[in-house]
């Protein structure tokens, strides 16, 4: 089982999403779930650097700045 924690600028945990698999589809129902509970759209998403993110934000459309790579998702990390 994987653990999807979704964090903010200040380091609040907003949503924690328990899947079997790390693929698009759990990745979107993550984002659909988030955006629905925020009501807008975020303008930058942080994330590692797993494809499955990329893959669903194309899906939504979502049209912000997706930053990854290495130490960029340390707010989320430091939340355990």
């Amino acid at each position: 089982m994987y653990m999807w924690r979704a964090v903010d600028s200040e380091g609040e945990v907003l949503e924690v999403l328990v899947q079997p698999r790390r693929d698009k589809a759990a990745a979107l129902r993550l984002v659909k779930k988030l955006l629905k509970w925020q009501g807008f759209a975020p303008t930058v998403i942080v994330t590692d650097r797993l494809a499955s993110y990329r893959a669903a934000l194309q899906v939504i459309g979502f049209s912000g700045r997706h930053e990854q790579g290495l130490r960029a998702n340390n707010r989320a990390e430091n939340s355990h």
